[in-house]
C-alpha cells in the first residue's frame, strides 16, 4: 500500500464504474490516488482533511472506470495498414509475410509507438504486444519495443512469439523469417530473463508466445511451454481462429487445435489464446475446466472474415476472457475503446442476439477481463483501494453522448468518447485526448517514414 507520505492526488464529482466484484457503481463519486495506488474510491466527495494533496479534480461530466488492458496485438503491423483489404486470414497472410520479413529494428520501434500511441490515447493503460517476426539479422526487436512502452509510460507485456515452420515445412511464413527451434527457445529465454518483472506494480512483463499452430512446429510448442512454466510466465499464442486452421490440424496432427494444444501442454491457468472463433462445445469445457484465457478481436474476426467467437457461451462456463486490438493491418483504426461496442453488437449477430452482452459486460471484458487473461486481477482490472492506480476519465457531457442518462450504456453504445485523463501506476499519460509523455506528431511523421521505406524495401524483393 502507499505510504502515508505518499502524494494524493484527488478525483471527484464524476460517475464511476469500480468493475469490481459487486459491479459497484456511483453517480457521483470520488477516487483518491496516493503514490501508485488507488486509496480509496466511494460516493460523494473525498474527504477534506486529506493530507499531501497535490492535485483537486472536478471531474465533473465524467465517468471513471478502470483502465483498458489490451490482451493481443501486433506493434509491428501499424506500418502495413491499409494492405490487402479484401482477404481472408490464410491469404492475408500469404500477401503481407513478404513484407514483414523485411522489418527491422527501427520499424518496430516506430510502429509500436504508433501502435501504444493510439492506444494510449482511447484509455489502455496496460498493453500487451505479441511479435513472432524475427529475420535475420533485424536487431534487438524486443528491447525496441520495450522501449516505446516504457518512454510512453503505459503498463506493458511483450508475448515474445517465433515462428520455426517456414514455407519449406509447410509452413506459411518466407524461410528468411523464422528462426530456429533452438535459436527461438534461446533468445525467448533472454529476453524474459532480462526484461521481465514479476512485482506487484510491474510496468514490464513477459510471456513465451510461439505463433500459431501453422507456424510452429510441434516441438517448439511443447518446449516452450516447458520454458515458460520453468521461468514462471505466462504463455501465448494463436487458437481456433478459422475454419482453414481446423482443417489444417485435423490434416496435419489429426485432432482439432484445442485437442492439440492439450497434446502439447496448451491449456491451463497460465495460458491465454488470442481469437477463439471456432470453439465447440467441449473446446469451450476444455478452456472452462483449465482456466485457459481468450482474447476476444471482434474487429479483426470481422476484417478477416474469420466469423463470431462464442463469447456468451465462454463468459458462461466460466472462461476468462479479455479483448483485443490484434494488429493494426487488420484492424486499421488501433484502438481498443471502440472494440468495447464492437464485442457488443458483433456478439448479438449470433445465435443469442440481444441477450449476448450488455453494456457492463462489455466494459468487463475491456478492464477486468483483460486483467485476469494477463495473470493481473489481483493489481488492476477494477477500481479497488490497495490496486495500482490505472484509471481512465471518459468526458461524456459533449454532444456525442450528453442526452443518454446512462455513462455505462454512452461509453459502449455511444461515439468513441473523449479520454479527458488518464493515469498509469499514478503518473498522468493523456490530458484531453493528447499523450503528455511522448511526441505523438513526430510518431506520425515517424511512421509515416518507416511505412514508405518497408514498401521500398519489400518492393525491391
Amino acid at each position: 500500500m502507499a505510504s502515508s507520505a505518499a502524494q494524493r492526488i484527488v478525483i471527484e464529482n464524476c460517475a464511476i464504474a469500480t468493475v469490481d466484484a459487486d459491479d459497484n457503481e456511483y453517480a457521483s463519486g470520488h477516487v483518491v490516488i496516493a503514490g501508485n495506488r488507488i486509496e480509496s474510491v466511494g460516493a460523494g466527495r473525498a474527504p477534506a482533511d486529506l493530507e499531501n494533496v497535490v492535485r483537486r479534480i472536478d471531474a465533473s461530466g465524467h465517468l471513471a472506470t478502470p483502465g483498458l488492458v489490451n490482451t493481443h496485438h501486433h506493434f509491428y503491423q501499424w506500418i502495413t495498414r491499409g494492405l490487402a483489404t479484401d482477404h481472408n486470414l490464410f491469404n492475408w497472410l500469404v500477401a503481407l509475410y513478404p513484407t514483414w520479413a523485411r522489418i527491422d529494428e527501427q520499424m518496430c520501434y516506430s510502429a509500436a509507438q504508433g501502435s501504444l500511441g493510439m492506444m494510449a490515447r482511447g484509455g489502455v493503460t496496460t498493453a500487451m504486444d505479441h511479435h513472432y517476426v524475427h529475420p535475420h539479422g533485424s536487431g534487438d526487436l524486443s528491447g525496441a519495443i520495450i522501449r516505446a512502452a516504457s518512454e510512453m509510460g503505459v503498463r506493458f507485456t511483450l508475448a515474445r512469439g517465433s515462428m520455426d515452420r517456414s514455407e519449406k515445412d509447410g509452413g506459411l511464413p518466407p524461410d528468411f523469417a523464422v528462426e530456429t527451434l533452438e535459436g527461438a527457445l534461446a533468445a525467448t529465454e533472454e529476453t524474459v530473463r532480462k526484461h521481465h518483472d514479476a512485482s506487484f506494480d510491474a510496468m514490464t512483463q513477459v510471456a513465451v508466445a510461439p505463433c500459431s499452430p501453422f507456424s510452429v512446429s510441434t516441438e517448439l510448442l511443447r518446449q516452450g511451454a516447458d520454458l515458460a512454466r520453468r521461468l514462471g510466465v505466462r504463455l501465448h499464442t494463436h487458437g481456433s481462429e478459422t475454419v482453414e486452421e481446423e482443417k489444417f490440424c485435423q490434416e496435419l496432427f489429426g485432432m482439432g487445435p484445442t485437442d492439440y494444444f492439450e497434446s502439447t501442454g496448451w491449456l491451463g491457468e497460465d495460458v491465454w489464446m488470442a481469437h477463439c472463433v471456432h470453439m465447440t462445445d467441449s473446446d469451450i469445457e476444455a478452456f472452462a475446466r483449465t482456466r485457459t484465457g481468450v482474447a476476444h478481436c471482434p474487429s479483426s474476426n470481422a476484417r478477416l472474415a474469420a466469423g463470431i467467437a462464442r463469447v456468451p457461451d465462454m463468459l458462461k462456463a466460466g472462461v476468462p476472457v479479455g479483448l483485443g486490438v490484434d494488429g493494426t493491418a487488420s484492424n486499421e483504426s488501433g484502438e481498443l475503446h471502440t472494440e468495447l461496442r464492437n464485442a457488443l453488437l458483433i456478439n448479438r449477430l449470433g445465435p443469442h442476439r440481444e441477450a449476448a452482452l450488455t453494456a457492463r459486460q462489455a466494459l468487463r471484458l475491456g478492464t477486468y477481463g483483460g486483467a485476469q487473461v494477463l495473470g493481473r486481477a489481483e493489481q488492476i482490472g477494477s477500481l479497488e483501494p490497495g490496486k495500482l492506480a490505472d484509471l481512465v476519465l471518459w468526458k461524456l457531457d459533449t454532444l456525442a453522448h450528453a442526452s443518454i442518462a446512462d455513462p455505462v450504456t454512452a461509453l459502449v453504445f455511444g461515439a468513441a468518447a473523449p479520454v479527458t485523463a488518464s493515469f498509469v501506476n499514478g503518473r498522468q499519460i493523456v490530458e484531453d485526448n493528447r499523450l503528455l509523455t511522448v511526441d505523438e506528431d513526430a510518431i506520425a511523421r515517424s511512421t509515416r517514414e518507416e511505412a514508405q521505406r518497408l514498401a521500398r524495401i519489400a518492393a525491391q524483393g
